[in-house]
C-alpha cells in the first residue's frame, strides 16, 4: 500500500512540474514585426504611453492614462465605418449584456475613433444606438462604456502602442476587428479578435487584467483552472494542472486514512 501511495505522489508531482514547463514553453511571445500593414501586432506586457490625449463625451480633453483605473477593454473604430465596426460594436454590446461582470464596476470599455476628422457628437449618437441593443445592463453600460475622439498624433501613439494596424483607402479605412484588454496599471494583458466574444473568454480576459487586485474567490479558481492558448487564441481547461491537483488530493486523503485508521489487534 505504501508503494502505491509513493507512486501516486510521484506521478502527481511529475504532472504538475511538466505542466509548469509546458506553460512556460507556450507563453505568448510579443510580435515586434514592422511589416504588418493591416491587422494586429500583439504587444503583450507592454504599457500604454502616458501622452495619449482624448476628447470625451462632454467635449473635455482627458488623458488615457488618467482614465484607466480598472480592467479596461479598448477598441478602435471609426464611427462612419460601413463595414466591420458595427458588427464589432454589436458583439461588444452583446457580451457585456451576457457577462455576469458589471461594466463600470468590474471593468470599463473605451471606444476610440481612429479617424481624426470625426467629432464626439457622432460618437455619442453611436453609443446611444448600441446601448439600445441592451436590456438588463443598459444603465450600467451607460456608465462603463465610454466613447472618444482624438487628434492625429494621439491616435498614432495609441494605435502603435497597441499594435492596431490600419490603412486609409479614400474616405474609409481597412482594419481588423479586435479589442485590447489592459490592466489598471495600463499594461496590455490580452487581445480578443473577431466579431464574436464568448462571455467566458470575456470574463477570463478581464480577470487576467485585474491580477494584483483583490477579487472574488471564484475568479481566482477560474484563473487557476483555465489557461490561454496563444495558438488557438482561446481559453482552455488546464487538464494536467487540474488532474495533478485531483491526484494529489486523493493521495493526501489516502495518506490520512493510513495514518489515522485504527490498528487491528493481533489475535492470540
Amino acid at each position: 500500500m505504501r508503494l502505491v501511495l509513493k507512486t501516486i505522489i510521484i506521478l502527481a508531482i511529475g504532472i504538475v512540474l511538466s505542466d509548469a514547463m509546458y506553460c512556460n514553453a507556450q507563453a505568448p511571445v510579443v510580435d515586434n514585426r514592422d511589416d504588418v500593414e493591416i491587422g494586429i501586432v500583439e504587444h503583450l506586457n507592454d504599457y500604454l504611453p502616458d501622452s495619449i490625449s482624448l476628447i470625451n463625451e462632454e467635449g473635455e480633453q482627458v488623458w488615457l492614462q488618467d482614465i484607466i483605473d480598472k480592467p479596461t477593454v479598448i477598441n478602435f473604430v471609426y464611427f462612419r465605418c460601413p463595414g466591420i465596426c458595427s458588427p464589432l460594436m454589436e458583439a461588444i454590446a452583446g457580451v457585456m449584456e451576457k457577462s455576469d461582470l458589471v461594466p463600470g464596476e468590474d471593468y470599463q470599455v473605451l471606444t476610440i475613433s481612429f479617424d481624426p476628422t470625426e467629432t464626439i457628437d457622432l460618437g455619442i449618437k453611436k453609443k446611444a444606438n448600441y446601448l439600445n441593443l441592451m436590456d438588463t445592463k443598459k444603465d450600467q453600460a451607460a456608465k462603463g462604456w465610454h466613447f472618444f475622439v482624438s487628434d492625429s498624433a494621439s491616435i498614432v501613439r495609441a494605435t502603435n502602442s497597441t499594435g492596431f494596424k490600419y490603412k486609409r483607402t479614400g474616405n474609409d479605412f481597412l482594419h481588423a476587428a479586435s479589442v485590447t484588454v489592459v490592466s489598471p496599471e495600463g499594461k496590455i494583458t490580452r487581445y480578443l479578435n473577431g466579431l464574436y466574444f464568448l462571455p467566458f473568454e470575456w470574463k477570463m480576459a478581464i480577470i487576467e487584467a485585474s491580477e494584483g487586485k483583490p477579487g472574488p474567490t471564484l475568479n481566482k479558481v477560474l484563473n487557476f483552472c483555465f489557461s490561454y492558448d496563444p495558438k488557438g487564441q482561446t481559453y482552455v481547461l488546464n487538464f494536467t494542472k487540474v488532474g495533478g491537483i485531483v491526484i494529489m488530493f486523493f493521495a493526501f486523503s489516502l495518506l490520512l486514512f493510513l495514518v489515522l485508521k485504527p490498528k487491528r489487534k493481533k489475535s492470540k
